[in-house]
């Protein structure tokens, strides 16, 4: 089976490749603009599978689909929010939400090779291009409130050392040695601020950039990071995450 990934950066072309292979997947070729995948189609032939980056350094991906009729099977890697990817899904096409967890790779794959064992795969790529093409830029979370008895407290997104869940409650430390409980989950936190600022190295800690102090090599190929003032707990990347986070702080 012939592969083509065209993502904007090449970390993320080489991270979702060792993701692909883990499956049993050769990945024949990468590509990170539309310009070099233009020139690229006219002089190859297309792959079985392409795993396509919307956004790509030099414009939206779906300007190749303009000037070369392409015949491949595509499953899109993308950040849009979450009604942009129901479109996606009106129209019979697979996604992944970045950033890509393995299973929803693998599930996606799987979905990929029981289409092409029944049917041919054609996708309305213009439709889906008026879809994207003027999205709205989503608005990430710039402070939290919260209730300090009969009091609420405004918390600057740039005052927080971390978010993390203990006994059944999830809070936000701050940069001034402070707890304060939220009234929300890790889970919808994560999706309300920006992940290029903050990441989830577990299920009890998600991190900003700015707050990482250090990072020091752990057991069981795991990374532990140092905060500034936080010290209630060991702030531990798990050990499935650890290639993504690599990744993200670049």
């Amino acid at each position: 089976m012939n592969i083509l990934i065209i993502e904007d950066e090449k970390p993320a072309a080489r991270l979702l490749q060792r993701k692909v292979e883990k499956l049993g997947l050769q990945v024949n070729t990468m590509l990170h603009s539309v310009e070099e995948a233009i020139a690229w189609f006219q002089n190859n032939p297309h792959p079985d599978l392409i795993f396509l980056d919307i956004q790509l350094s030099d414009g939206l991906s779906f300007e190749i689909f303009e000037q070369i009729d392409i015949k491949s099977a595509v499953i899109f890697t993308t950040a849009y929010d979450e009604y942009a990817l129901r479109a996606f899904k009106l129209n019979s096409i697979d996604y992944l939400l970045k950033p890509i967890d393995e299973e929803d790779l693998e599930i996606a794959v799987n979905k990929f090779k029981a289409r092409t064992q029944s049917q041919n795969i054609s996708l309305d790529f213009e439709a889906i291009k008026r879809m994207l093409v003027n999205p709205v830029e989503k608005e990430y979370k710039k402070r939290f409130s919260v209730k300090i008895g009969q009091q609420l407290k405004v918390i600057s997104i740039e005052e927080v050392e971390c978010f993390y869940s203990e006994n059944k409650g999830t809070y936000i430390h701050t940069l001034d040695n402070r707890d304060y409980l939220i009234d929300s989950t890790l889970e919808v936190v994560e999706t309300e601020i920006n992940p290029k600022d903050f990441y989830r190295v577990s299920r009890k800690f998600i991190v900003p950039l700015k707050a990482v102090k250090e990072i020091q090599v752990y057991s069981n190929s795991r990374l532990k990071i140092i905060l500034p003032t936080y010290k209630a707990d060991e702030v531990i990347v798990a050990r499935e995450r650890v290639g993504d986070f690599k990744e993200w702080i670049g």
